[in-house]
């Protein structure tokens, strides 16, 4: 039997928090539509990825351009295949000491058990300024 939405959905922030980014990698399905829209000729990490081991590179990967604050997830809803998860994040740009705090909307679809399309909405142009110092 595959986890429920909401199950993936939790297990991803736990294991993102433990830092476990191979596990968080895994949720991913091989083939997934991942999307952090932004200025990706100015934040090197934010972008598209098509399949579940870049999406755990992504995770892997972060620590090398940011020193993580804070990131606190508020508040998750879940609608069948469907989930949004709500907070705000902390973070210092490791290349120019620049602070992104952010609100952030987080949009999944989760089939078997899988992630198979992650967005991330979130003040890009704030992030583009700390990125750009």
């Amino acid at each position: 039997m595959s986890a429920t939405t909401r199950e993936t959905v939790d297990a991803l922030f736990s294991r993102i928090a433990a830092d476990d980014f191979a596990g968080a990698g895994e949720l991913f399905a091989d083939e997934v539509d991942w999307d952090i829209p932004g200025a990706t000729e100015i934040v090197p990490w934010i972008g598209r990825r098509r399949t579940g081991v870049e999406a755990g590179e992504f995770y892997a990967g972060l620590d090398d351009y940011l020193e993580r604050d804070v990131f606190e997830v508020e508040r998750i809803f879940v609608d069948g295949d469907e989930a949004v998860a709500v907070g705000h994040l902390r973070s210092i740009v490791r290349a120019t000491g620049g602070v992104i705090e952010t609100p952030f909307a987080i949009r999944m679809t989760v089939n078997a058990g899988r992630i198979t399309r992650y967005l991330i909405l979130e003040d890009s142009y704030q992030v583009a300024a700390a990125a750009g110092r």
